[in-house]
């Protein structure tokens, strides 16, 4: 029997055998993690780290996240707003000037963390690894004219997101994004947490286990933002498993972390700023996640997204397992979750390594996430 390990609170038992019910089926290996108002009312890991089930998932276990990696660099934004140092609503320029260049003048801060920018992707000719030199991919997205509008609607930033994100980081504080996570978000809330992969900790890595059928950007029409963003460049999901993506910094899709790290990192969020030891942030800077920027179909994933500030809020036409209120969340590709629900002053986070096929969440975690509100005494939200 597949064996699930940590602690769970009374009331929260049903969703242990929720998880258990699944790893007798499509999961392989998994961390779950409910943080309440500072208490971890539920902490689960088990199940096998490969896909011949023959390698225990630890409690120390990491893997990629993929896009929940974007939930942390949000979050490096949103230190630098607590500061004074970035405003939302200024134009990326007066940070970063050679971002006005191609007619990108007035692309505003809040467009990059609302994947409005018209910036998704590299224009052609565009190779996966020219993305693992950060600096000069973002040169050459600066020097780029905007695939639409910016402002006018959201297009998802698949891989980019960081780059954008990351080279205001070093334009305002001299660091990579990897070394602002690791010093002012992981480091000070214990989480482990990192964006890329250290050396030293490859060994307890699970791998990535991908879809059987992997996503094939050449059936897109050609003229679609969709199609030059999944082309700009093209990547497959087995590419998480290879050294030279692990040693990046990818702050859109390559961090390493678990459950209990995302939540970690996440959770003064949910709390309105309040950290375990003190104010993380100031309860405005989280009030600005829900300035709601755009509202309607992704032009990338097809997903109708209500954006806000870094994150997306929650929608019934995004997520149905997901309650209305004050929520701010995303997820990493394959299925995995991070939830901030500021009502209940809840965070969830969800990693496994046997990804689905959906672009955003599983049947999986809907099944988790429903078992944890139905606790709650919230309805189904199917």
């Amino acid at each position: 029997m597949t064996e699930l390990h940590g602690t769970v609170s009374g009331s929260f038992e049903p969703v242990r055998h929720v998880v258990q019910e699944h790893l007798r089926g499509a999961e392989v290996g998994l961390s779950l993690v409910v943080d309440l108002d500072g208490d971890r009312v539920l902490d689960l890991w088990g199940g096998w780290r490969d896909a011949a089930r023959t390698q225990p998932w630890q409690r120390d276990t990491i893997t990629n996240v993929w896009s929940i990696t974007k939930t942390a660099s949000s979050l490096a934004a949103l230190l630098l707003v607590d500061a004074g140092e970035l405003d939302v609503s200024a134009p990326v320029s007066r940070y970063w000037p050679e971002f006005a260049a191609n007619g990108k003048e007035h692309v505003e801060v809040r467009h990059l963390l609302s994947h409005t920018s018209g910036v998704s992707g590299l224009d052609h000719p565009a190779q996966l690894t020219g993305l693992y030199d950060v600096r000069a991919a973002a040169a050459r997205m600066a020097a780029q004219a905007p695939w639409w509008q910016p402002g006018s609607a959201s297009g998802y930033h698949v891989l980019n997101y960081g780059h954008l994100v990351g080279e205001l980081v070093y334009r305002l504080t001299g660091l990579s994004l990897r070394e602002f996570v690791h010093q002012h978000i992981a480091g000070p809330l214990g989480a482990d947490f990192q964006i890329g992969l250290r050396d030293d900790d490859v060994a307890r890595v699970a791998d990535v286990l991908t879809p059987a059928v992997d996503f094939d950007p050449s059936v897109l029409d050609h003229s679609t933002v969709a199609y030059r963003t999944f082309t700009g460049p093209s990547f497959s999901a087995e590419v998480a498993n290879t050294p030279a993506w692990r040693a990046a910094d990818l702050g859109a899709a390559n961090g390493h972390g678990n459950a209990l790290s995302v939540a970690q990192i996440l959770a003064p969020v949910s709390r309105a700023g309040d950290a375990a030891h003190g104010q993380f942030l100031k309860p405005a800077t989280v009030e600005r996640i829900f300035d709601e920027q755009s509202n309607g179909p992704d032009l990338v994933s097809g997903l109708h997204v209500r954006w806000g500030v870094g994150y997306a809020l929650a929608d019934r036409r995004t997520l149905p397992w997901l309650p209305g209120g004050r929520i701010a969340f995303w997820g990493g590709w394959g299925g995995s979750m991070a939830i901030m629900d500021l009502d209940r002053r809840m965070t969830i986070s969800y990693v496994m390594n046997n990804m689905g096929a959906d672009i955003l969440g599983s049947a999986r975690a809907a099944a988790y996430i429903r078992a944890i509100y139905r606790v709650l005494g919230v309805g189904d939200q199917s």
